[in-house]
């Protein structure tokens, strides 16, 4: 099968597409021909070399859909030549038991980052993973729903705890999860407000149901907060950007708000004034990916209508090095999505299936 995949670390030149073998399910888990697979910064940072450890080659791709065509020992059978999305998260269940198990447990994985992904003709994953996608919806639609909605949902609901009337701020408005935050927040009856750049970038983030949006490369945005929303501030900031706006994003909570933080695109230092901290009682929280009950929960508003991810580009899996650099370039408003089916005609497992 054709794979896009990188053998060591580096820039988006060590992004190579090259045949390989084709995977065999094993117990409980299911081999899918890949229809789409949806890039995200993960990609990014485990190309440069993110410092975990992940299997080498490697094959990236969190998010897959496509058509169950193999399953393992222990699998229904019934799931074969089911059209389905795949959960990216692997063992969530130990961020609610490692309290009591301690750091020595296994730890939360996220499939396409500690195992092969979905940036391939075929993928394996466990069967537990997979949800069936209604016809109405495209693979394309699922696949680059599937861990950005589950993030953005997760940091809205569990952490961020949003309610309704409540006045939210999405930062890094054009990226993937905070494309499905702006639509989740106005699902949950909030106001919402957006920071992106550009004006057509702006009047994309208001199509998707932000009620304000500022441009921060034109305006001073965290006074244009203060003054839009009558000096009392933002409850629950969803945050991805990190480092360079931290100040400002403390500076623009009201009392009683909550910073909740999914990424740090612009360094992990994030620098607070801490007499905001304690004098506004503020919260910081940390958020990642969500549960396999919230990745359910989050694929049915997207297969019902509620929120869809903004897809840039359906690329074929051979312009899988542009990929990489369209997304690195940041000139890219929402989503990424490869098809292994525009690759060159397709592989057949052939015997060995």
């Amino acid at each position: 099968m054709l794979a896009a995949l990188f053998h060591e670390n580096g820039g988006p030149e060590v992004v190579t597409v090259e045949d390989v073998d084709i995977p065999r399910p094993g117990p409980g888990e299911v081999r899918i021909r890949v229809e789409a697979s949806a890039m995200n910064h993960l990609d990014l940072w485990m190309r440069r070399g993110l410092p975990i450890e992940i299997p080498m080659p490697h094959i990236g791709g969190a998010d897959i859909a496509g058509v169950v065509d193999k399953t393992g020992p222990g699998v229904m059978r019934s799931l074969l030549g089911k059209r389905v999305v795949v959960d990216p998260s692997l063992d969530y269940d130990w961020y609610r038991l490692a309290s009591s198990l301690g750091t020595g447990a296994e730890p939360f994985r996220i499939i396409g980052e500690h195992t092969q992904g979905g940036f391939a003709e075929y993928a394996v994953v466990p069967a537990g993973n997979v949800m069936e996608v209604p016809d109405h919806v495209s693979s394309a639609t699922a696949a680059a729903a599937a861990l950005v909605g589950v993030t953005a949902w997760h940091g809205l609901t569990s952490r961020g705890r949003v309610r309704g009337h409540e006045r939210v701020l999405i930062t890094g408005a054009s990226g993937g999860v905070s494309c499905m935050a702006v639509q989740f927040a106005k699902h949950l009856g909030a106001e919402v407000y957006a920071i992106t750049s550009s004006e057509e970038r702006a009047r994309q983030v208001r199509a998707l149901g932000a009620d304000h949006v500022l441009d921060r490369t034109t305006t001073d945005w965290s006074k244009e907060i203060f003054k839009a929303t009558g000096k009392r501030g933002i409850d629950v900031c969803l945050d991805s950007v990190g480092e360079a706006i931290w100040p400002q994003l403390v500076r623009s909570l009201a009392v009683g708000g909550r910073l909740v933080s999914f990424g740090a695109t612009t360094g992990p230092g994030g620098k607070i004034d801490i007499r905001l901290l304690f004098w506004r009682q503020l919260s910081i929280l940390g958020s990642t990916m969500g549960t396999p009950e919230e990745f359910r929960k989050t694929m049915e508003l997207v297969f019902s209508g509620v929120a869809t991810p903004p897809i840039h580009a359906v690329l074929p899996l051979s312009d899988a090095r542009r990929a990489h650099e369209l997304l690195e370039a940041g000139d890219v408003f929402g989503k990424l999505v490869l098809d292994p089916r525009q690759s060159g005609g397709g592989t057949s497992p052939g015997a060995e299936g």
